[in-house]
């Protein structure tokens, strides 16, 4: 009779040449995509510091002189403090009242039984399968016939709406690994319906609050098509739209264009910093339950 050996016998008796080739092409493989990931963002970091005519004849070299000249003409040509300051209002705003609105609806979604309890979760995550760009023609009537075209509330309103499908997922998803005795506590000590959400579940909701808020922001800040829709003018208009000012009908300014959009991606890679260890506590809570 043949005795199968367990996988961890099999295992150590594997030749160790097949163990270090194994090895070295996971180890080759997790190298080449972080080249392919970060080989666009250096790429572009170098380039802020060079000449047009460095950008156009030898884009894959280094400058020769490095021109830190350029980040203080992106700022003075395309007026960036004025849009920096429209998209961190913005993106705060917008932020906040969608996890205002998430936060209220996740917490029904995931502490009441109702009937349509798992209909209307599903109805409005859904929502993350469905094309932004399909939503241009509605959000675009409704603002006009609101009469708020080419102001920032109505990219404050757009943006808290589109995240809401998101926010909503990783929201209730956090909520719903929260032990029920707490509530049941706090219940029969009398906390009302309302002091439940406010005091108990909103305090432990606190990762997956940042880690919506997180993404909210991010895309806030890196929306570009509906900021271009639903504004005209430079006075409500946001950072990412001030790239176009380096692009004219006969010439593009390379190095201007490249050294503003270094600068727009500091706040955002600054938030993920800052808030990674919430937003992956955030991701993984309700991985495993029990």
């Amino acid at each position: 009779m043949k005795i199968r050996k367990k996988p961890s016998e099999a295992l150590n008796e594997t030749p160790a040449a097949v163990i270090v080739t194994l090895a070295v092409l996971r180890w080759t493989l997790l190298l080449f995509y972080l080249v392919v990931a970060l080989f666009p963002l250096v790429w572009l970091g170098i380039s802020a510091f060079k000449t047009n005519f460095e950008i156009e004849t030898s884009p894959f070299a280094l400058p020769a002189v490095w021109q830190f000249g350029n980040f203080v003409s992106a700022v003075s040509i395309s007026g960036l403090p004025r849009f920096f300051l429209n998209s961190i209002g913005v993106a705060l705003l917008a932020t906040a009242c969608n996890l205002m609105v998430t936060s209220m609806g996740s917490f029904v979604i995931a502490r009441e039984k109702f009937a349509l309890r798992k209909p209307l979760f599903t109805i409005i995550t859904a929502g993350v399968l469905v094309p932004i760009v399909s939503f241009m023609v509605p959000y675009y009537t409704l603002i006009m016939r609101l009469g708020l075209y080419d102001t920032l509330l109505a990219l404050i309103i757009t943006y808290a709406a589109i995240n809401i499908p998101v926010s909503t997922f990783l929201i209730s998803s956090f909520m719903t690994t929260i032990p029920r005795e707490l509530e049941d506590s706090a219940e029969i000590d009398g906390c009302s319906f309302v002091q439940r959400y406010w005091k108990i579940i909103m305090p432990l909701s606190r990762s997956g609050l940042v880690t919506a808020g997180t993404f909210s922001f991010i895309y806030c800040w890196n929306e570009f098509i509906y900021a271009l829709l639903l504004t005209s003018s430079r006075s409500s208009r946001t950072v990412q739209l001030a790239i176009r000012f380096f692009t004219s009908q006969f010439r593009t300014d390379y190095a201007g264009m490249f050294a503003a959009i270094v600068l727009t991606m500091i706040p955002t890679v600054a938030v993920y910093i800052f808030f990674h260890d919430k937003i992956i506590s955030g991701l993984t809570a309700g991985a495993v339950k029990g």
